[in-house]
């Protein structure tokens, strides 16, 4: 694992043994019943399989891994967030904000202001916000800043259009708003920032695949789950005259409809 320095092995690796165990449930085997919870669109898969030139195999994976990922940007942003539970000067609060950061020689903003505290809302992406969200949010930072005069409120975003770190601009009420303590600032920014070296952030992506490894090694190795929805369904499909995977899948959406029941 490439070293870094700002966060010791030892806390880098229980923070990412936390995290994937965060992932909970969905470690668990999907079984055919539990893929077609929802009622999948065979219709879809069948269009995917041969506009993709993807195998069955293939599709039905992908359609597991997409059922997985949509609860999973959850989990990721609780390694954004509580990893500076590790950071000095950091730290997550159990309710009101993601992090707060608080330095009593003071922190420099870019246009030379100082403050003794940063108050942080983080998002994974920076359009997982819709503009209701966003005026709500901006309206909280503007209530922390008439409450602490020796502040600032920082919207921190994993993926930012680009690296940034500047005063968010937004439209309140029809009225455009914009405060130099109220800030948009990218993550690579913001790591910066705490840990005082501009490519903290970077070290950290770099580190993290050969961490997540090691941690998965240390653990057995045994988190990949043993899906069984492939092996079901050619089961079913085994069981029709023309042992077709696609009547297989059809069957998962249109079990009930005329010509696809059976007497």
């Amino acid at each position: 694992m490439r070293e870094l320095t700002f966060i010791s092995e030892r806390d880098f690796k229980e923070h990412i043994r936390l995290t994937i165990k965060e992932y909970g449930e969905k470690l668990a085997p999907y079984s055919l019943s539990k893929f077609n919870r929802n009622i999948v669109d065979p219709i879809k898969l069948v269009f995917d399989k041969a506009v993709y030139r993807y195998s069955w195999e293939e599709i039905v994976k992908n359609e597991i891994l997409r059922q997985r990922d949509k609860s999973n940007n959850n989990d990721i942003g609780y390694f954004h967030q509580r990893i500076f539970n590790y950071i000095q000067n950091c730290k997550v609060p159990a309710a009101g904000w993601d992090v707060i950061y608080q330095k009593e020689t003071g922190i420099g903003l870019p246009d030379g202001d100082k403050v003794k505290t940063v108050f942080v809302e983080m998002k994974n992406k920076h359009n997982t916000m819709n503009s209701s969200s966003g005026q709500k949010t901006y309206m909280k930072m503007q209530n922390k800043l008439l409450s602490d005069d020796d502040c600032a409120c920082f919207l921190v975003e994993a993926i930012a259009k680009k690296s940034q770190n500047i005063a968010w601009q937004i439209s309140l009420d029809g009225e455009t708003k914009k405060h130099r303590r109220i800030r948009r600032v990218s993550m690579d920014e913001f790591y910066g920032l705490v840990t005082g070296r501009k490519d903290a952030f970077c070290q950290m992506c770099l580190a993290l695949p050969a961490a997540i490894e090691e941690v998965i090694e240390t653990s057995g190795g045994r988190l990949a789950p043993q899906d069984t929805v492939i092996e079901e369904l050619k089961g079913i499909a085994a069981q029709e005259k023309n042992g077709s995977f696609a009547l297989a899948l059809y069957m998962l959406g249109f079990r009930s409809y005329f010509g696809f029941r059976k007497p």
